[in-house]
C-alpha cells in the first residue's frame, strides 16, 4: 500500500466536497476510499442502457455520502458488488 500511495494525497470522502471547493484537484494526484453503504436497484436510462447508483461513505461522518453512478462496462462488471464492500 505504501508503494501505491507514494506521491499521492489521501482525501477522505467526507472531506471531498470541501476540497473540491478550495483546491484544484485536477493538478493533484489524489485517491479516496469508500464503503458502499447503499445500493439502488439498477435503473434504465432514457437510452435504454442500465446503470447502477452506489452511495459511498468513509465511515467517519455518516451524514456525508458520495453518489457514484456506474455505466457501461463498469456497471456490467460491478453491479453485483455487495453493500459493505470497500
Amino acid at each position: 500500500m505504501d508503494r501505491k500511495m507514494a506521491n499521492r494525497k489521501l482525501i477522505r470522502l467526507s472531506q471531498l466536497k470541501n476540497k473540491l471547493a478550495t483546491e484544484n484537484l485536477e493538478e493533484i494526484d489524489w485517491v479516496t476510499f469508500g464503503v458502499i453503504v447503499k445500493k439502488v436497484t439498477p435503473q434504465s436510462a432514457n437510452n435504454g442502457r442500465t446503470f447502477s447508483i452506489w452511495r459511498l461513505n468513509d465511515l467517519r461522518d455518516l451524514n456525508e455520502c458520495v453518489s457514484l453512478f456506474l455505466f457501461g462496462q463498469v456497471h456490467k462488471e460491478h453491479w453485483k458488488t455487495d453493500q459493505g464492500t470497500v
